[in-house]
C-alpha cells in the first residue's frame, strides 16, 4: 500500500503507515494527529473492518439512523473520516490526541492470514501498542477506544500488560468467547455466520480492485493486490465453521477469551441494556471480576453504535482519557464507579449514579411459577404441579398480578426450573417480559433489534451442571465441558443465567416470564428499520439459534414439562430496587 503524508482538515494525516511485526509482516495503520509537532497521547484501535471504509458507504443504514437520532454528530466535524465502530479523529486531534487505526492481520490493507480474534491478533495488538507508545509524536501513553471488535480485543490485550497501555474504554464488548458470543447456555448462536459474510469477508486483504475505495485517498480499502476467490478462501478461516467444531468450552474458546483476573489497566466498561446475546455480559463481568483498582461501569440503551459517537458518549470518553492520558485534574477520580441510564417505558432514560454492581440495596425476590394460574407469585406452591408444552411452540408465559406500585428491576437475573422432556435433551429459552395495563408487550430499541425484550437467558439441559465455586445466586456458572443426556420423563433441576436488565414499571403493569424451546419472536408491529435492517429478527438481533446440526428436531422438538411446587420450586429471581427515600 502507498504511504502518504498530508495536512488536511486541521490534522496531520499519515496513510498506510507500516508497523512491523515480529514475524516479518507489516500491518498498516492510518495516523491522525495535530498539525503542531509535539508529543501527544494516543488513541489506538486494531480490527477487522477496514480502516479506509467510509462509515456512510459501508454501513449506510446504521449511519442514517444514528444521525437521525443524534444530529449533533453532524456538527463540528466534516465526518469524512468516520469509520465503523471507531472514533472520529476530527473529534480528537484538535483536542490534542493522536488517533491510530490499524487494520488487523489479513483485513483491509494489512496482509496475512485472516483469523478473527485468534491469539496471533493479541500479539499483533501488543506490538502495535508498543509501536504507538514509542513514536516521536507520542507521549508514551496509549489508550484504546472502540466498539465491539475494537472493544473485545481490549480486554484480551490488557491482560497481557503492554507497558505503554495506560487506559481503555471497551464499549459494548464481550470477553468470554463461548458464553457471551457463540454458545448461549451451550446453544450454538448463528450470528457469526451472517457476520462473517456481511462484515468480514468483504474487506479481506487481497480483494484489491474489487473492493470499495477509501474516499479520502482513492485507494482500495482491501490491499493493492487482487487475488482470485479461491486464493482468498485459502487465506482465511470461516469463524462460524470453526465455532461449530468447538461445541464445548475448550482451549480454542479460552484462547479467544480474556483472563479477567489479570486486568489491572484502568478501564471504563460501557454496556448496553439491549445488547442481549453478545456484549453486555462481558462488560458487566469485567467490572465485577477484574482486579483493576480504577474501574468504572457505564450502562446505556439505544442502538449498538449511536451513543458511542453522540455528544453523550464523546463527553464521557474525553473526561476519562483526559484524566488518565493527559493528567487533567477534571474530577474523574471523584466519578461514582457506576453510571446507569435507568430505563422507563417509552424509550425514556434517566441518568443515575451508583457505587457498585449489583446494587447493594437490591432486594433479591423470588417469583414462583404457578402452572394452575399461569402466574408468578411471591410464595412457593405447596402442591406439586406440572404443565406440558411443545418445545417448538409458543411456550408458557407466567405473569404477576398488576403491580400495586411503581417497581424498578435493575440487575442480573437467574431462574431455577424443574423440567422433564420426552427426548434426551431440551433447550430452554427464558424471556423476561413486561405488559402494560392493556396487555401490550413492551420492548425497547436494543443494540441490534428495535423490538428487544427486557431480558433473555438460555440453557441446554444437557449442560445443566454448574460449578458451585464460580456460581452466585443471581448468576449460575456452567462449565459447558460435557453432555449429560436426559432420561425421558425424568425431572431435572436447571439453573439458568438471564442477562442483566433495567426497567422501571408504572403501577398497574405486569412482569412475566416466558419459558419456551426456541427463540423469542416479537408479535407486534415492526418499524421500517426493523423490517429492513439485516440483523433485526423480531427480538433477537441476529442472535438466532436454529442451526439444524446443533438443534436437530428429533432431539429438541419434543414435549417439555415444567414442574413446580411440592419441593420442586421453579422460580425466577428478580433484582427489585427499593425507592431511595
Amino acid at each position: 500500500m502507498t504511504y502518504k503524508s498530508e495536512i488536511r482538515d486541521g490534522m496531520r494525516i499519515e496513510w498506510n503507515v507500516p508497523i512491523p511485526m515480529d514475524d516479518g509482516i507489516e500491518l498498516r495503520a492510518d495516523v491522525y494527529r495535530p498539525i503542531k509537532e509535539a508529543r501527544y497521547p494516543v488513541i489506538l484501535s486494531y480490527g477487522v473492518y477496514a480502516k479506509g471504509l467510509s462509515y456512510q458507504e459501508g454501513y449506510p443504514m446504521q449511519w442514517n439512523k444514528m444521525v437521525q437520532d443524534h444530529p449533533e454528530i453532524l456538527e463540528g466535524s466534516s465526518n469524512k473520516y468516520q469509520a465503523w465502530e471507531v472514533t472520529d479523529p476530527e473529534r480528537w486531534a484538535p483536542h490534542g490526541y493522536a488517533v491510530v487505526r490499524v487494520d488487523s492481520r489479513g483485513a483491509g490493507c494489512s496482509p496475512g492470514f485472516l483469523d478473527p480474534q485468534c491469539p496471533r491478533e493479541d500479539d499483533d495488538l501488543y506490538q502495535c501498542i508498543e509501536w504507538a507508545g514509542t513514536q516521536p509524536w507520542s507521549s508514551g501513553k496509549v489508550g484504546m477506544l472502540g466498539i465491539s471488535y475494537y472493544s473485545i480485543n481490549q480486554w484480551r490485550v490488557a491482560a497481557k500488560h503492554p507497558p505503554h497501555l495506560t487506559a481503555i474504554i471497551p464499549w459494548e464488548g464481550f470477553n468470554d468467547n463461548y458464553r457471551d458470543a457463540t454458545h448461549h447456555g451451550g446453544i450454538l448462536c448463528e450470528f457469526m455466520k451472517l457476520w462473517a459474510r456481511i462484515q468480514v469477508f468483504n474487506v479481506q486483504y487481497g480483494l484489491g480492485d474489487r473492493a470499495r475505495k477509501n474516499p479520502n485517498t482513492g485507494e482500495s480499502i482491501a490491499g493493492d493486490v487482487t487475488l482470485p476467490e479461491d486464493e482468498l478462501a485459502k487465506n482465511r478461516i470461516d469463524p462460524y465453521i470453526q465455532t461449530k467444531e468447538h461445541a464445548f468450552d475448550d482451549e480454542w474458546h479460552r484462547q479467544r477469551s480474556a483472563d479477567l483476573s489479570k486486568i489491572t489497566t484502568p478501564f471504563l466498561s460501557c454496556a448496553n441494556w439491549g445488547g442481549q446475546g453478545i456484549h453486555p455480559r462481558g462488560n458487566f463481568n469485567a467490572f465485577m471480576e477484574a482486579p483493576a483498582s480504577q474501574k468504572w461501569l457505564e450502562v446505556h440503551g439505544d442502538t449498538h453504535w449511536s451513543l458511542f459517537s453522540s455528544g453523550y458518549g464523546l463527553a464521557l470518553q474525553k473526561r476519562f482519557f483526559d484524566y488518565f492520558l493527559k493528567g487533567v485534574k477534571n474530577g474523574w477520580d471523584k466519578q461514582p464507579r457506576v453510571q446507569l441510564n435507568i430505563r422507563h417505558p417509552g424509550e425514556k432514560y434517566v441518568l443515575r449514579m451508583e457505587n457498585e454492581w449489583p446494587l447493594a440495596r437490591t432486594r433479591w425476590t423470588k417469583f414462583y411459577l404457578d402452572p394452575a394460574e399461569m402466574a408468578l407469585r411471591r410464595d412457593p406452591l405447596l402442591k406439586a404441579m406440572k404443565i406440558d408444552f411443545e418445545a417448538l411452540g409458543k411456550g408458557l408465559t407466567f405473569a404477576t398480578p398488576p403491580l400495586e406500585e411503581e417497581t424498578e428491576i435493575t440487575g442480573p437475573i437467574s431462574a431455577k426450573l424443574f423440567i422433564s422432556s420426552s427426548t434426551k435433551d431440551a433447550d430452554l429459552f427464558l424471556i423476561v417480559r413486561v405488559f402494560d395495563p392493556e396487555g401490550k408487550d413492551l420492548t425497547f430499541q436494543g443494540a441490534l433489534d428495535p423490538n428487544t425484550p427486557i431480558a433473555q437467558g438460555w440453557l441446554r439441559a444437557s449442560h445443566r451442571r454448574i460449578d458451585p465455586a464460580r456460581s452466585k445466586p443471581y448468576q449460575p456458572f456452567h462449565p459447558h465441558d460435557r453432555i449429560e443426556s436426559l432420561t425421558p420423563a425424568e425431572v431435572y433441576e436447571c439453573n439458568v443465567e438471564i442477562l442483566p436488565t433495567c426497567v422501571v414499571l408504572p403501577r398497574g403493569w405486569r412482569v412475566a416470564l416466558t419459558v419456551k424451546g426456541k427463540d423469542f419472536e416479537y408479535e407486534g408491529d415492526v418499524s421500517d428499520f426493523g423490517q429492513e435492517f439485516y440483523y433485526a429478527t423480531k427480538g433477537t438481533g441476529g442472535m438466532t439459534h436454529e442451526d439444524p446440526d446443533d438443534r436437530p428436531r428429533e432431539l429438541f422438538g419434543g414435549t417439555m414439562t415444567l414442574h413446580a411446587g411440592g419441593g420442586r420450586d421453579s422460580y425466577v429471581l428478580l433484582p427489585i430496587i427499593p425507592k431511595v427515600k
